[in-house]
């Protein structure tokens, strides 16, 4: 019987013939000298799997290599088993958890007889992981009954992921194995640990810091930046999650079935509240003092920064300062000096957008007690309009001014520094969802704006998902750069907020078409939902940060 059949690769834009079973490692071959890039996954049907998978049917196939971002996700995950084979191999018994991103890699927490790790450990860590790298073993992908990976999990001592599987009820579950070491993650890996050769571990706090590729070059490894404020708001988060026992997704499943779900939203609400209360208690104090008369509220985008800034605003009245707002939009300048960003397009996200001469002019007038005529930018027209609104600010009052660049020094170059006082938010997600598998804080986001622009702008998944790689570098540039120039740092995530917005986000994301890229990342973000057990919004106070996301806050927007 005959097997042959075509696809078609992507990368020649050509049919290829290929024997029905064959591999995509099989099917590269064929192809090699062709392709400029060195695969590490592929792209099937917009859907990334590893090189191990076999294809039966006609298929669209793209190879993508470690600097695309499905490759580089896939070297991550790989990296992370690397470094989990060779911790047991250097420390029997540890327990090694990946909790978040920080300093341009991964902090690791090693659970052994000190719950700390040396540095003379750490370099053996290290060593172990070249050595593995070099005897370049295979990535294996198996798929067995859920109640067989159990047992191989519960035997491994990876009782975080017994916790999990027990939550989800599947009949299969897919693992890897590399040599004897057993391990899951939720995407494929490396063809082998040969692949993943660029990385550096490094001592950091009581832990570790995985570092991969670097972003700008990807021969080298990433440096570490310094980022103690971030590493700082993590901790405080991690603490409570120890605290009300919520680490990861299988313990947050736990919850919901054992109708604990109202509990656990009732007491992260309150912490937001005694989070957002201590920052306008800080203001306060200063401001009594005869200084922060301007306070700077930045984030990326879908850090809930427009609520945060109202909540913010009505703790400030509890101490009894009075707070206006000034929106940076309305300092934009003329259409035709607007910047142009490598597209060509008008670039709204660019500081020098801004007339930052007029801005800063203004400022330091109110400051001054003078009064002052306030523009409003009109995006038809493309200027700066006056139309005779004008603020002057009393005793009692403080500037509030919500904006990307608000912890960019050049925003208020002539502000004194005194007279500033600088909030950074973010949605820092610290649920895990085991102790290898963390919960990317960008995913979190993500999901955030495709929910609020499909409710709200009536922009589709795909779209949503298209120009997110753009907002992602518009966040790079403008607004990562600056955070620990932050004098407080809000984090707001909610460690049940996954669960509710599962309901609201899979029916969008199950919309995006099948023959378009953005569904690659809908399916990985549709998989990544599957493993949180769903939580009613019915649940959720209109008050919450949330509900800007969701809908039936009581704030106006």
């Amino acid at each position: 019987m005959d097997t042959s059949l075509k696809i078609f690769c992507k990368n020649i834009n050509e049919y290829v013939e290929i024997k029905g079973g064959d591999t995509l490692s099989h099917i590269y071959d064929k192809v090699k000298d062709r392709i400029a890039v060195k695969p590490i996954c592929a792209r099937v049907n917009n859907k990334t799997e590893d090189l191990a998978f076999p294809v039966y049917a006609p298929k669209q196939v793209e190879f993508l290599s470690r600097s695309t971002q499905s490759g580089a996700r896939v070297y991550t995950r790989s990296l992370c088993m690397i470094l989990y084979k060779a911790l047991i191999k250097v420390l029997p018994g540890a327990r090694l958890r990946i909790e978040h991103s920080i300093s341009q890699g991964f902090f690791c927490r090693i659970k052994h007889s000190s719950d700390s790790v040396s540095a003379e450990q750490v370099e053996a860590i290290k060593s172990e992981m070249r050595n593995i790298i070099g005897r370049n073993i295979p990535f294996v992908r198996h798929e067995k009954l859920t109640t067989d990976v159990i047992k191989i999990f519960r035997k491994a001592g990876l009782n975080d992921k017994v916790r999990l599987l027990e939550t989800l009820h599947e009949l299969y579950t897919v693992y890897y194995t590399l040599g004897d070491t057993v391990d899951s993650y939720y995407g494929p890996l490396a063809p082998d640990s040969g692949s993943v050769d660029v990385f550096d571990l490094v001592p950091y706090h009581e832990g570790m810091l995985l570092l991969g590729f670097s972003s700008a070059d990807n021969s080298v490894p990433e440096k570490p930046i310094k980022q103690e404020k971030m590493f700082k708001a993590f901790t405080e988060h991690l603490e409570f999650n120890n605290i009300i026992g919520i680490s990861d997704v299988g313990n947050l499943n736990r919850a919901v079935y054992e109708n604990a779900s109202t509990m656990l939203i009732n007491v992260a609400e309150a912490l937001h509240g005694k989070m957002i209360g201590k920052i306008a208690a800080d203001i306060a104090e200063r401001f009594k003092n005869g200084g922060s008369r301007v306070v700077l509220i930045a984030g990326p985008s879908s850090s809930g920064k427009t609520t945060s800034t109202k909540r913010l605003a009505i703790e400030l009245m509890t101490n009894l300062i009075k707070p206006q707002m000034i929106s940076l939009d309305n300092y934009f300048v003329s259409r035709e000096q607007t910047p142009r960003d490598e597209t060509g397009d008008y670039d709204y996200e660019s500081l020098y957008a801004l007339d930052l001469e007029k801005f800063n002019s203004d400022l330091n007038a109110l400051i001054n007690g003078e009064e002052v005529e306030m523009p409003t930018y009109s995006f038809e027209l493309g200027k700066r309009l006056y139309k005779g609104d004008k603020m002057k600010l009393k005793e009692n009052e403080i500037l509030l001014i919500e904006g990307i660049h608000g912890l960019n020094p050049e925003l208020t170059k002539q502000i004194p520094d005194n007279q500033k006082y600088k909030v950074y938010i973010s949605a820092l997600t610290t649920l895990s969802i085991d102790d290898h598998n963390w919960v990317p804080t960008s995913d979190n986001r993500l999901l955030r704006r495709i929910i609020r622009d499909y409710k709200y702008r009536g922009t589709s998944a795909t779209n949503t998902i298209a120009r997110w790689r753009s907002v992602r570098a518009g966040e790079e540039k403008w607004i990562f750069p600056f955070q620990e120039n932050a004098d407080a740092t809000f984090n707001s995530s909610l460690i049940f907020e996954l669960g509710v917005m599962k309901n609201f986000a899979e029916p969008i994301l199950k919309s995006v078409p099948h023959n378009v890229p953005e569904f690659s990342e809908a399916y990985r973000l549709l998989t990544f939902l599957s493993y949180f057990e769903a939580i009613s919004e019915r649940q959720i106070p209109s008050t919450s940060l949330l509900r800007e996301f969701l809908g039936g806050s009581s704030f106006n927007y």
